[in-house]
């Protein structure tokens, strides 16, 4: 684009906003250039750790979880460019299904830097000031769950026959499978980590089921014409992602708390083992794209090996 080609399409630009191109162009003059430390807000974010004890892998442990949250975003990010699209084809549809596993990858891999990051001593005197909380409470890994596939699918495996499409949206929040981290089925009885958890975020994340009711991804998908639906290559990049989220992420997550707690609570309390396990909880965003013997299987162990062999 020439210079004037660029002053036309910058008057074309402001003038179709009902300002003045001349306005604009002299802020321009006057404006400081771009900075990187500027551009990604370098101060500020590198001034968000604050340590609760003077223990020097607290400061690891809190690097990584930021790193996470961060993560969450950007495949909350993705995930809203499939939802929100319309007339999507396939080709964008796996593309950002394969950026999410990316993510999901890069996640999965990065939990050696807890495994091995970190001095065992050292995380279970710091541990105790983390109690009552819990990476259980992160809300966004929440909302990529509720946008990832239909709410019966995130359902406590106890209850999905109660359950349906016309079931209100509170009474499938008091059924999510998370609930079990935190909650007595028999007497209703909630620990303050499901109490805290809840007052914070009970009224977003259901409104973000409502957004998310016929647009998640995996409703998105069934929407999808016949012959996008039986495109291999997209057919291929949900189950890969299904299985990134679902066991190998999962797994690796488990793995790393098994390493520091054996079989000790959480900080938040939780039953954690059979909270976590695949095997347990059975979370599979799109079953229908599994075989009978996969689903049956689903977080064997022996199971995962033999996937974990073939690939």
């Amino acid at each position: 684009m020439t210079r004037e080609e660029l002053l036309a399409a910058i008057d074309k630009k402001y003038e179709a906003m009902g300002q003045d191109p001349d306005v604009h162009l002299s802020g321009l003059l006057h404006a400081e250039p771009m900075k990187y430390w500027d551009f990604i807000q370098l101060d500020a974010l590198l001034g968000l750790q604050t340590q609760r004890t003077q223990l020097p892998d607290e400061m690891v442990f809190i690097m990584y979880h930021q790193i996470n949250e961060l993560l969450f975003k950007m495949i909350l990010w993705e995930i809203a460019q499939v939802s929100h699209a319309e007339n999507i084809q396939p080709d964008k549809f796996v593309m950002h299904l394969e950026r999410i596993s990316r993510y999901f990858d890069m996640l999965s891999s990065s939990f050696d830097i807890m495994g091995d990051g970190m001095e065992l001593d050292q995380y279970m005197k710091f541990r105790d000031t983390l109690t009552p909380a819990s990476g259980f409470q992160s809300a966004q890994y929440r909302k990529i769950e509720i946008a990832s596939t239909e709410l019966i699918n995130l359902i406590d495996f106890r209850f999905r026959a109660t359950i349906d499409r016309e079931t209100p949206y509170k009474h499938a929040w008091e059924h999510m499978y998370w609930q079990v981290a935190g909650k007595d089925y028999e007497t209703g009885e909630k620990s303050k980590l499901l109490t805290n958890f809840e007052e914070k975020y009970e009224k977003e994340l259901t409104d973000f089921m409502v957004e998310y009711n016929e647009v998640n991804l995996w409703t998105k998908f069934k929407a999808l014409p016949k012959e996008y639906r039986e495109n291999k290559e997209l057919i291929e990049a949900m189950r890969h992602y299904d299985r990134t989220v679902n066991i190998d992420w999962v797994m690796n997550h488990l793995n790393a708390a098994r390493k520091y707690l054996g079989d000790a609570e959480a900080t938040g309390g939780s039953h954690w083992q059979k909270y976590m396990h695949p095997k347990y909880q059975r979370r599979i965003f799109f079953p229908e794209l599994w075989s009978e013997e996969e689903l049956a299987n689903w977080g064997q162990d022996e199971y995962i090996q033999k996937f974990e062999q073939m690939s």
